[in-house]
């Protein structure tokens, strides 16, 4: 059974309640985002908030303004809870509900998600599960769309995806006018493929810089990851 929270240096994730838990690639792109948010980025929204782990790591990163939206009501419920004992819970608001459905008073600097990953696997029998890991809450289509709605001009997008669905991800870019920009593919190990990619956009075109992090060498966190995560983990 995981354990039911999760301490970080300056806030503890509580998850027992949640479909999705914190997961070491969560972790990596919660850093990685609050690394390459714009310094202009004053508003951000962070879509599927689950626990609220990527919310409170943005947060502690910087004077913002945050939203985020979460459908599921346990999820809902926990990260509230999560957000309300830390430091930045005046600045985070949290909202339940569809974000296909809900209407936004602004569009935002920067939009943050950790979609459902997959969308033509199998799913298991937990319907909570199914809605935060498959397409039964929200198609990568339907995501891409509403960002192109929402995210401000000069805005930033960001997404954590499977390294498969890198090839969906710039076809379907390519079709709603928004660009990747930056795409990091993160790596188990030297030796194992990658498994992640994260990945930022805009309206504006440019060339995509690409880099990538090996999470784990001789059984160690690689400096690359450890210069990442070192503001938040709490053994780092």
């Amino acid at each position: 059974m995981p354990n039911p929270y999760f301490r970080f240096k300056q806030f503890t994730i509580y998850q027992d309640r949640c479909a999705m838990k914190v997961t070491t690639d969560a972790c990596l792109f919660g850093a990685w985002v609050a690394q390459h948010l714009p310094a202009a980025a004053e508003t951000v929204l962070d879509v599927g908030a689950g626990t609220g782990l990527l919310t409170l790591m943005i947060a502690q990163a910087g004077n913002r303004s945050i939203d985020a939206i979460e459908l599921q009501e346990t999820d809902h419920v926990q990260a509230a809870a999560n957000i309300a004992q830390t430091a930045w819970h005046a600045s985070i608001r949290l909202i339940q509900g569809d974000v296909l459905a809900h209407v936004f008073d602004r569009k935002y600097d920067a939009i943050v998600s950790n979609p459902p990953f997959y969308e033509h696997d199998l799913k298991g029998g937990q319907r909570n599960r199914n809605i935060a890991h498959h397409n039964e809450g929200l198609l990568l289509s339907d995501l891409l769309d509403f960002i192109r709605g929402q995210l401000a001009e000069e805005g930033t997008f960001f997404l954590l995806l499977p390294a498969k669905r890198h090839t969906e991800l710039i076809r379907y870019l390519e079709t709603m006018g928004l660009h990747c920009n930056s795409c990091c593919y993160v790596q188990q190990t030297e030796k194992h493929a990658p498994f992640r990619i994260l990945v930022s956009g805009a309206f504006r075109k440019s060339a995509c810089r690409e880099e990538r992090i090996v999470i784990r060498e001789r059984n160690e966190y690689t400096p690359e990851f450890k210069a990442l995560l070192s503001p938040y983990y709490l053994h780092l």
